[in-house]
């Protein structure tokens, strides 16, 4: 089977600033791949990070490279040798998938004998602000299920307070995004307890996982900067009790799927999580949400404007419509496709 394959970027304005504890952004820039056999089309969409060293540019360029390559790609394994995990390789994966499920006539959950959730609840993100204007997020979302916070090393336990007192019922993640040292955390565990945190993202520097194994927390701590592909769960596995995979890391659900296995076989909770970005990149991971213990896929309640066809949210609730954009048998959206292809 002789491929093609075209890659571009895009741009989704953001509902309103979004920042972490390395800055803000406006918009979410994402490089969109197209792949044809001449008949039908597939397509995946990725977000290239820099805290990786990753940038649009890097991107098209690594995809550029293997673009005349592509007579000699059959599945989805061979991108493993092919590139590197990261963005490139995700959305030509996703790409790949949804290419497969037109032509097999199957669903990428039936292909990957995945558990496709019917539903499933996602965090919703508040993104770091005063306490105040953190409530006023909290309260916006009326008692989300589940609630993620990206939070810096400032005014920690005055914003948690904040949100919890918006939203009492709510399960609340904290993503610290590596921007914690060994005593604060220590420090602040037992009062994020009290305040109902039921698990931490990377509160320290990768580099610094090592520094775990001497705190005993109350709280499910989450590898994310740390865990990229299978290979890394073992080694995460001493100092975490959990892990986030994210397709952008992984490069794509071929391997994420084997790093589910892998924590999964060393009894490690799982979170399946996203960059910022739309349903079609949401999509992949989707497929791994039914047998994971936290889902944080809401990039597309964060764009102004989603794709259409994409998921459905009610009150933190995720559900995957028909028809939709991505990994079903069928000739929906082929013409769509097609049309786009031929003006990339």
């Amino acid at each position: 089977m002789s491929l093609s394959l075209k890659a571009f970027t895009e741009s989704f304005a953001l509902a309103r600033e979004f920042r972490i504890s390395r800055g803000a952004k406006t918009q979410a820039d994402v490089i969109t791949v197209l792949v044809s056999d001449g008949s039908y089309f597939g397509w995946g969409e990725s977000v290239p990070y820099g805290r990786y060293g990753e940038s649009t540019d890097s991107v098209l360029a690594q995809l550029k490279q293997v673009s005349h390559k592509m007579s000699g790609v059959s599945d989805t394994e061979d991108l493993l040798t092919l590139l590197p995990a990261g963005a490139a390789r995700n959305a030509l994966d996703a790409a790949l998938w949804d290419l497969k499920a037109k032509l097999t006539g199957k669903s990428v959950a039936a292909l990957t004998n995945l558990r496709l959730a019917q539903r499933c609840y996602t965090a919703q993100t508040l993104s770091i602000d005063t306490p105040a204007g953190m409530k006023s997020q909290a309260e916006a979302i009326k008692n989300a299920p589940l609630i993620k916070i990206k939070l810096d090393e400032h005014n920690v336990l005055e914003r948690l307070a904040a949100i919890n007192e918006a939203s009492p019922q709510s399960r609340l993640i904290i993503d610290a995004n590596e921007g914690w040292q060994p005593d604060m955390l220590s420090t602040l565990l037992p009062d994020m307890v009290d305040l109902g945190v039921a698990l931490i993202e990377q509160p320290l520097a990768s580099s610094a996982d090592s520094e775990l194994a001497n705190i005993d927390s109350p709280i499910v701590l989450c590898a994310d900067e740390s865990c990229h592909v299978s290979s890394d769960i073992e080694r995460l596995a001493k100092y975490y009790d959990a892990v986030n995979i994210k397709l952008d890391k992984t490069g794509g659900l071929t391997e994420a799927i084997r790093t589910l296995k892998a924590a999964q076989d060393h009894n490690l909770q799982v979170m399946v999580g996203c960059m910022v970005g739309s349903s079609l990149a949401m999509a992949p991971a989707f497929n791994l949400c039914a047998d994971v213990q936290f889902v944080d896929l809401d990039g597309p309640l964060l764009v102004a404007t989603d794709r259409p066809d994409g998921f459905e949210f009610e009150h933190g609730r995720m559900t995957q419509p028909e028809p939709f954009l991505w990994g079903l048998p069928g000739q929906y959206g082929q013409q769509a496709l097609r049309n786009l292809w031929q003006t990339k």
